[in-house]
């Protein structure tokens, strides 16, 4: 730590004023190539050092969202790169959320508040450059408070046909004067070449910008490399400020992947075999437009508990627990269990008393009736019918962050939907108040339904949960006494500061923060068109 940080013993601009602390921005090559991975990596890094640093992302394309406290609905990846951070998530880490709801229109959330559909048509044709000065009072409103704020990109800064309306790569770049870091998925082959065309795709204006590379997912010796990137420094002169290896189970909260996280970094450094004599098989249905798939890490979490998605009805065949997830089409995903059989295969284990959890979408659709006016406009829709659940789509969003008691632990998770649950009957609530009055969800027999996503991650509940499950299943899986999801995910976050700490020109990445854009940075024709 050096510079302004170290003289304002790590306070630049936290709650001076007026003085703006550093940024960068995190931009990729291609979607995937690392930007949420490296924006994490770099917070954990920074905040390990002293430094106040908090996340940020213009505008975020995801199924998968979180809620802050103050009831605002921000991408997941920006929620996970805050905990890196350790600062609360707000708002102003993602002012703009867009939420598919098919292959042409998404929910736009603004501010954390939904404020309508929009078409990509419609979104690029104007209403993305009317937010740019949103987005830019947010990040200038982050960086009046902390010392520095890392940004992630979106996709690639070259998308030469969005450049005009861009407000999440280079237009934020621009209109905040912040040096920019391209990172590349080694992995993937060709980053050499994908390194030089985006930076020859960018006009002049926003060359002077791009101030160096880092190499992402490197396997091998990097000796072999070395020429290459000081040929790529000759061609670009730019500099490639870090390796990172290859490594397992690195990613963060995805945001339109089917990567489960941190099931994949438990699978893969986990050697504990199950505590009890026998494993407990999860099937999680890859319903359409499925949302917080991050519900089920903290089951993967568990050793002993093997979570697959599946998508055929013959996979529910051996699994000990179904699990029905969110989704943003909860009537579309309804039909998509009823074209491939699997909604017959799920009555079919409710009838044989075999475990199944419905989440938000999933809990939604393992009721009697669906009436939506406001998701798909499909009016009413013949649920499941093995909860006693009536759903009424209701024009307002649910954003909350409760707490309860379920199965006698604590519990606490985040409410996203539009759906509005009556419950009619069943055996217990699900989730009770202190009072043991009901708080949401229900169970009847072996099937369970909640709208609380994250619930899963309170670790006694989740051990009570699973015995549960096992006792129903004829499992004699006994969940592990001491796996704690928030260590494992602490665990996983020092992992991410520790490749930029190990493998990154870490006093390069301080340089760019703390003094801006380099001068001089050449131009590589032959520039947008």
């Amino acid at each position: 730590m050096n510079g302004r940080w170290k003289a304002a013993g790590g306070a630049v601009g936290g709650g001076s004023g007026g003085a703006l602390g550093g940024g960068l921005l995190v931009a990729g090559t291609t979607s995937d190539a690392g930007k949420s991975v490296v924006t994490a990596g770099i917070c954990r890094w920074l905040v390990r050092q002293g430094v106040k640093v908090a996340p940020f992302k213009a505008q975020n394309m995801s199924l998968n969202s979180f809620v802050t406290r103050e009831g605002a609905e921000i991408g997941r990846a920006q929620a996970m790169q805050a905990a890196a951070a350790r600062v609360e998530p707000t708002a102003l880490m993602n002012p703009v959320l867009l939420k598919p709801g098919s292959d042409r229109s998404s929910q736009v959330v603004l501010l954390g508040k939904p404020v309508g559909e929009l078409s990509a048509r419609g979104y690029h044709a104007g209403r993305q450059e009317q937010l740019l000065g949103t987005v830019t009072d947010c990040l200038q409103e982050l960086r009046r408070t902390h010392d520095a704020v890392i940004c992630e990109g979106a996709g690639s800064p070259a998308e030469i046909n969005l450049r005009r309306t861009d407000i999440v790569n280079m237009g934020i770049a621009r209109a905040a004067r912040i040096p920019v870091v391209v990172v590349g998925d080694i992995d993937r082959g060709g980053v050499f070449a994908s390194f030089f065309g985006t930076t020859a795709l960018l006009s002049e204006e926003d060359q002077a910008l791009v101030a160096g590379y880092l190499v992402n997912k490197f396997r091998g010796d990097v000796t072999l490399l070395e020429p290459g990137l000081e040929m790529l420094r000759g061609l670009t002169g730019r500099r490639t400020l870090g390796v990172l290896p290859f490594a397992h189970g690195l990613g963060i909260d995805e945001e339109d992947g089917l990567r489960v996280s941190l099931r994949g970094a438990v699978r893969e450094s986990v050697v504990a075999p199950p505590h009890g004599a026998d494993v407990l098989r999860v099937a999680v249905c890859a319903v359409p437009l499925m949302s917080n798939f991050t519900d089920v890490d903290a089951l993967a979490a568990e050793p002993g508990v093997v979570v697959r998605f599946v998508d055929r009805a013959e996979e529910l065949a051996d699994a000990d627990l179904v699990v029905l997830p969110g989704t943003r089409g909860t009537v579309r995903a309804l039909a998509w269990l009823r074209e491939r059989g699997l909604a017959d295969a799920v009555a079919r284990r409710a009838a044989e008393g075999r475990p199944v959890l419905g989440i938000c979408g999933g809990f939604q659709m393992l009721g009697e009736r669906i009436e939506d006016e406001v998701e798909s406009k499909a009016g009413v829709v013949d649920g499941l019918g093995l909860l006693p659940v009536r759903v009424r789509f209701a024009a307002e969003k649910t954003l909350a962050r409760p707490v309860g008691t379920a199965l006698g632990e604590p519990v606490e998770g985040y409410e996203i939907h539009h759906g509005v649950a009556e419950v009619s009957g069943g055996d217990e609530a699900f989730i009770s108040d202190d009072q043991g009055r009901s708080l949401d969800g229900c169970r009847a027999g072996s099937v369970w339904g909640t709208h609380w996503h994250g619930s899963l991650e309170s670790d006694g509940f989740r051990r009570a949960f699973l015995r549960r499950v096992a006792a129903d299943a004829g499992r004699a899986f006994v969940p592990a006494p001491d796996t704690r999801f928030g260590v494992l995910r602490e665990e996983q976050l020092d992992r991410l500061g520790d490749l930029i700490e190990e493998h990154a020109d870490t006093g390069a990445l301080l340089r760019l923060i703390e003094e801006g854009v380099p001068e001089g940075l050449p131009f590589v024709p032959p520039g947008a068109p």
